[in-house]
């Protein structure tokens, strides 16, 4: 098996070692200098190039792109006509009509088509999956996210588009549906019209909610997903690396409100690292000709939740429904 990568800049050069690592590494395309000679250094036995033309016209059996969010749908859908199955750091696009169209091009072309989303190959959280699913919470009630820190502040997306997207994929896979309602609200006080903070707000059926806090305006770094049941409660604390289990709930006696505190128990998880797992994972999807966890579909979803929160956000917080045709095609069967 022989990978591209197409991109060696912040996040690029992660998945370069790790490729390399994996032995499927052949080429690393990228027009800058310095990445060039980063991607020499990680992996120097490699072709590293500076033209997209160079990996569309070479042997490789796949190509994953870390450049710019603004130039994901454009390379995604030239690596896909020249036949390759195509790997696609987050968002899959900038819009749900990209999306689409990527995800058309990859069914055309009998092709593995897969997006970035990192954290859903956490080990922590896909031991809380198993916790939620084993129904040792109780019912699903509420979740909440923040993923805070001090830059990196982009200038091509929002603070919405660079970090939310982690979190809506984690609660789509949890809630198991799209939201019904979508709202957003925030600030932008770095760069004019290019939001630095942002809260959004998911409503699922059955009553179940979420709500998501992403800034890089923030004085310390913060990565936090709390799930709460009707029986007990969950956090995972990224930074910290702890996934605990709450014995805590709040009881009805005698028509009061009663909270009950019991004791945390911390989970052990494996150590591995995620982005290790989803690359492993893009591999056994080439290999198996199975879609992978966040195959395109999955980045679709999460286009989706994101465009209902951008018109939000651009409408000052006024709330979003999902009608009948935002969901057209767009099945939450297998979420």
């Amino acid at each position: 098996m022989n990978i591209a990568v197409v991109g060696c800049g912040y996040w690029g050069r992660h998945l370069v070692r790790n490729f390399y690592d994996l032995g499927v590494l052949k080429i690393v395309c990228d027009d800058s200098d310095d990445s060039r000679a980063r991607a020499r250094q990680l992996a120097p036995d490699v072709r590293v190039c500076a033209r997209m033309t160079e990996v569309l016209d070479s042997s490789v059996d796949a190509v994953a792109i870390a450049t710019p969010a603004e130039t994901h749908c454009e390379l995604a859908l030239k690596a896909l006509e020249a036949g390759k199955d195509v790997f696609v750091e987050k968002p899959l696009a900038l819009t749900y009509a990209e999306g689409s169209a990527l995800i058309g091009a990859a069914r055309t072309a009998g092709r593995i088509l897969m997006v970035g989303h990192v954290l859903e190959y956490h080990p922590a959280i896909q031991r809380l999956r198993e916790i939620i699913q084993s129904g040792a919470l109780g019912s699903l009630q509420y979740m909440y996210s923040t993923r805070v820190s001090l830059g990196k502040i982009r200038r091509e997306e929002n603070i919405l588009w660079s970090f939310a997207p982690h979190d809506i994929a984690i609660m789509l896979r949890l809630a198991g549906s799209l939201p019904w309602q979508v709202s957003a609200c925030g600030g932008h006080y770095v760069q004019p019209n290019i939001a630095d903070v942002t809260v959004t707000n998911l409503f699922f059926k059955e009553g179940v909610r979420a709500h998501i806090h992403v800034s890089w305006l923030h004085p310390f770094k913060e990565q936090r997903l709390i799930v709460i049941g009707s029986r007990r409660m969950a956090s995972f604390d990224d930074v910290a690396k702890e996934l605990v289990l709450y014995d805590q709930r709040v009881e009805i006696h005698e028509g009061e409100p009663v909270p009950i505190r019991g004791s945390g128990e911390h989970i052990s998880f494996a150590e591995d690292e995620p982005l290790r797992a989803e690359c492993q994972a893009f591999i056994d999807a080439i290999t198996t000709r199975t879609p992978p966890l966040t195959d395109g579909m999955t980045g679709l979803r999460v286009l989706k939740v994101l465009e209902l929160a951008q018109r939000s956000l651009e409408g000052n917080g006024m709330p979003v429904m999902l009608t009948g045709e935002d969901t057209t095609n767009l099945s939450t069967a297998d979420v």
